[in-house]
């Protein structure tokens, strides 16, 4: 990446990075891998916490100079947001990655529809245990909504989740053919 960019001018930023790691990753099992083959953007303000921040911190030290530019990632997600007919939130977990596409919504004056996955409780003051009438208060969820929150460990109830939604209305219109 590093010698792409010295050389074509590319701006690395966390979904781009992500993309790339999913296009050599090659593997069909990996939820990376569909995002780049569909080129469905994920995107990741936090890419820098954990191994894959400390790969880059150890790679910089013989190899300086790779820039990130995660401003130009909430550009786009803020765009895909304010030029959406209709958004939707479905956030397992919370943290920053909430924050994000909450904000994101902001943007465009609320999400219409939402759910939230998560464990964390409202009573510790986190945004991850904030729940979705506080965002409704702020814009980020449109007034007319019908948000939902989710208290449960998101390995177990997501599953659940996208098997009674997404998976039923699949199998449906494929048996519907």
């Amino acid at each position: 990446m590093l010698e792409e960019q010295q050389s074509k001018g590319i701006v690395w930023s966390p979904s781009k990075i992500i993309a790339r790691l999913g296009e050599e990753i090659g593997d069909p099992s990996c939820i990376a891998y569909w995002a780049a083959k569909n080129k469905i953007p994920i995107f990741s303000p936090a890419l820098t916490d954990g191994s894959l921040g400390d790969m880059m911190y150890f790679h910089s030290i013989k190899n300086p100079g790779l820039i990130v530019d995660i401003n130009s990632d909430l550009r786009r997600l803020n765009q895909f947001a304010k030029k959406s007919l209709n958004t939707g939130m479905l956030i397992v977990g919370g943290g920053i990655i909430k924050h994000h596409i909450c904000n994101a919504n902001l943007m465009r004056n609320g999400a219409n529809f939402s759910v939230f996955l998560n464990t964390a409780s409202e009573w510790d003051g986190s945004d991850s245990g904030a729940r979705p009438d506080e965002a409704v208060s702020w814009g980020k969820i449109k007034m007319d909504s019908t948000p939902v929150k989710i208290y449960g460990e998101a390995s177990f109830v997501f599953p659940l989740l996208v098997g009674e939604t997404f998976a039923e209305h699949h199998h449906r219109k494929k048996a519907a053919q």
